[in-house]
């Protein structure tokens, strides 16, 4: 059946009856913030934004799309890179206003609604000295987030978001509300480890929380000459460092910030982040070797968890597009190579060339989850992102040309929560072989019809006769 592009002018007041949340069509005062989402190379136009207040609105949400044969999409934050939280003429399932999150400091644990967002999440768990691992950027949605798999600074120390994901309350294709856990329908548990927005819309998750007193960061700036130098010292370091450092290597257009000199504002600069879940004092002796290399500036300090959460944040308003690639190994003719790739990084603008080490409780982790990448040592992840569409062809080349670059140690696994669209293959890649036919039975079971189609897509499997 193809879907819908429209609906009659009669139709939205349909969901209206009963529905607690908002209703936004075309032409409504707030249709066009309701459509907006992060990346402005995005621009759809939904038939209708129906903006849940509560499981029921999603059931009724869903209903309405069914009877009007709407193409569905899901949004938490709106943060896919490739927009996949927009339908052109269909309806939008909008969790922004079931965003709260409910801390039980006893049990060590958080529920969260699904469209909260990660500063929700860290500003409510910071008070008691909690956290789990959340994304690096404070807009992304917990939800989609964690479906994905959830890669953050905390994931060497307390594993991936997903690793932490203790239930979930789905409300699958047909309307039906699901609870999911380790006892309860468990085969959809584990695909919501990994397996995306493929299966419901995820209505709210419980998450586990572990203890953080502290969290610190060793930040410092180089010269691009002296890049490899530092990109390779960084490497070593984290090598050999207890699982409580993470952080990256991230080639940047210097900030005008006050602790960045001034002849590095608006030029190509190689920033080194050590984040640290612990003491200021053992961060420094982590990034001893580091601290000694020839650097232009420099931050050691504590600094609260959410706080960092918000370093990096990818402002609203810009153009993005981001791929990533999983490497097996990360030598010097690896690191030469990702620091080639900054050579033609676009400055002045707001794209990130980074590198970010994995291993840890991440490759700990359940090893039957579908995240093949898990298991890879090190990410080089280009981060496009800029103001000016005639920069459109010039960054979509750079990004291409840094996942060529590091192809030699790529695993050809990839994390789906870091790319566009770039293709089924890629899909499968994101999944593994074995995974994704595991996937598509239970995608099978719960959304035959495929409705559920707006994210790094599953196809259900075919029945055996």
């Amino acid at each position: 059946m193809t879907p819908r592009t429209s609906v009659p002018d009669a139709a939205p007041t349909g969901l209206l009856s009963g529905f607690t949340g908002e209703v936004h069509v075309p032409g409504d005062p707030g249709y066009d913030e309701a459509r907006t989402v992060f990346n402005s190379m995005i621009d759809r136009r939904p038939a209708v934004v129906a903006q849940c207040a509560s499981e029921a609105d999603v059931t009724m949400a869903l209903a309405f799309a069914r009877d009007q044969e709407l193409e569905v999409a899901v949004r938490g934050g709106g943060h896919s890179v490739a927009g996949m939280a927009l339908s052109e003429g269909g309806l939008v399932v909008d969790l922004r206003r079931m965003h709260a999150v409910d801390v039980d400091p006893g049990a060590g644990t958080a529920r969260v609604g699904g469209g909260a967002v990660m500063s929700d999440l860290d500003r409510a768990t910071q008070p008691h000295a909690l956290a789990t691992t959340g994304g690096r950027v404070s807009t992304t949605g917990v939800g989609g987030f964690t479906l994905g798999g959830g890669s953050g600074w905390l994931e060497r120390k307390f594993g991936l978001t997903c690793d932490n994901l203790l239930a979930a309350d789905v409300v699958t294709a047909d309307g039906a509300p699901v609870h999911t856990s380790a006892y309860e329908n468990p085969e959809l548990f584990w695909a919501l480890h990994g397996g995306g927005g493929n299966f419901g819309v995820v209505t709210s998750l419980t998450l586990q929380l572990h203890e953080l007193p502290e969290m610190s960061i060793v930040m410092l700036l180089f010269r691009p000459e002296n890049g490899p130098e530092a990109v390779r010292a960084y490497r070593d370091v984290l090598e050999s460092a207890p699982d409580a450092a993470g952080g990256g290597c991230i080639y940047i257009t210097g900030p005008p910030e006050e602790w960045v000199p001034e002849p590095l504002v608006g030029h190509l600069v190689c920033a080194v982040l050590l984040t640290y879940a612990g003491p200021r004092a053992e961060a420094r002796d982590v990034a001893a070797p580091l601290l000694a290399l020839d650097h232009e500036a420099e931050i050691v300090d504590t600094i609260p968890y959410a706080d960092l959460q918000c370093m990096l944040d990818d402002p609203p308003g810009m153009r993005n597009y981001w791929s990533a690639e999983y490497l097996d190994g990360f030598p010097d003719e690896a690191a030469a190579a990702f620091c080639a790739g900054a050579a033609t990084l676009p400055v002045p603008t707001n794209c990130q060339h980074v590198l970010f080490p994995l291993g840890g409780a991440v490759a700990r982790g359940p090893a039957d989850n579908p995240l093949p990448w898990r298991s890879c040592p090190w990410a080089v992840h280009p981060f496009g992102v800029w103001e000016d569409e005639a920069d459109d062809e010039r960054v979509r080349e750079w990004v291409r040309t840094v996942r060529a670059g590091m192809m030699p140690w790529a695993n050809g696994a990839v994390y789906l929560n870091f790319i566009g669209r770039e293709g089924q293959e890629r899909v499968m890649a994101g999944f593994g072989e074995e995974a994704y036919e595991r996937l598509a039975r239970v995608k099978a079971r719960y959304d035959p019809d495929n409705v559920f189609h707006l994210n790094h897509n599953v196809k259900p499997a075919v029945a055996r006769v």
